[in-house]
């Protein structure tokens, strides 16, 4: 099944506006706890880690965010 257009729109913004905040927040945590169990990282690896732990987010929610910048394809055209 396919999302309509006000859906996706309204799933992106959900994800930016409350998804994204909790996910840095349990990544940072995440990565704090194993900084404090095995050692601090060199400042590559944290680059490295922060990096992955950045684009890892999107992939799941592609096609969410898919078509949401254009207009409405199913709007009435005048």
């Amino acid at each position: 099944m396919a999302l309509g257009y006000k859906t996706r729109k309204r799933l992106a913004l959900l994800a930016l506006l409350v998804g994204l905040p909790a996910y840095i927040i349990v990544a940072v945590s995440v990565v704090n706890l194993a900084e404090a169990r095995w050692g601090m990282m060199p400042w590559w690896g944290s680059l490295a880690v922060y990096v992955g732990l950045g684009i890892l987010w999107a992939l799941p929610l592609k096609p969410v965010f898919t078509g949401v910048g254009q207009p409405d394809p199913d709007a009435k055209r005048d």
